[in-house]
C-alpha cells in the first residue's frame, strides 16, 4: 500500500535507477517554503532547479517543467559548459543518454591543389529535455569529462529537412 510520501516521491521524478534519484540542491523534507529562487515548482508540485547555461542559449521547456533527474545535464545537474561550442550531425543514438555527433570538414592538399573530406565522431551527453533522431543537427558545448570518452554536452537541436537515405552520412558544413 502506498503511503502519501511514496505517493509524493512517485510524482517528484522517473524513478528507474537502482539509487534514488534526486537534484542534491533539493531538499525534499521542506516543510515549507521561504522566498523565491531558480527552484521553481514544476508541473507535478515538486520544486525543481535550473539554471541558464549562458552562450546565448536557451533553457529548454522540459528541464524547467519536466521532471527528469540527470546530474550531468547543463540545465538541471552540475555541469558547467566552456571551451568550445561546436555544430554536427546526429549519427547514432543507439547508447543512453549518449549520441554520436559526426562533423564533416575539408582537409587542403597542397601538392594536388585541392581538398579531401574528412569527418571525426564526437560523443555528447545527451539531456532528457531533448528528443531527437539520426540525421538532426545539434548544437553541442564542451565541459568537463563526464566519462572515459564523453566531453560534450547537448545544448540545442534543430530537427533535420533532408528525407532520404543518406540523412546521417551526407557530406553537410555548416
Amino acid at each position: 500500500r502506498l503511503s502519501q510520501t511514496d505517493f509524493e516521491l512517485e510524482d517528484m521524478a522517473d524513478q528507474n535507477e537502482r539509487a534514488f534519484q534526486k537534484q542534491p540542491t533539493i531538499f525534499l523534507g521542506r516543510k515549507r517554503v521561504l522566498g523565491k529562487s531558480k527552484k521553481t515548482k514544476s508541473k507535478t508540485g515538486g520544486l525543481r532547479y535550473y539554471k541558464n547555461v549562458g552562450l546565448g542559449i536557451k533553457t529548454p521547456k522540459e528541464a524547467i517543467e519536466g521532471n527528469y533527474i540527470d546530474k550531468k545535464c547543463p540545465f538541471t545537474g552540475n555541469v558547467s559548459i566552456r571551451g568550445r561550442i561546436l555544430k554536427g550531425v546526429v549519427a547514432s543514438t543507439k547508447m543512453n543518454r549518449t549520441v554520436i555527433v559526426r562533423r564533416n570538414y575539408l582537409h587542403y592538399i597542397k601538392k594536388y591543389n585541392r581538398f579531401e573530406k574528412r569527418h571525426k565522431n564526437i560523443p555528447a551527453h545527451l539531456s532528457p529535455a531533448f528528443k531527437l533522431n539520426v540525421g538532426d543537427i545539434v548544437t553541442i558545448g564542451q565541459c568537463r569529462p563526464l566519462s572515459k570518452t564523453v566531453r560534450f554536452n547537448v545544448l540545442k537541436v534543430q530537427p533535420q529537412t533532408l528525407t532520404g537515405l543518406q540523412k546521417k552520412k551526407q557530406f553537410r558544413v555548416f
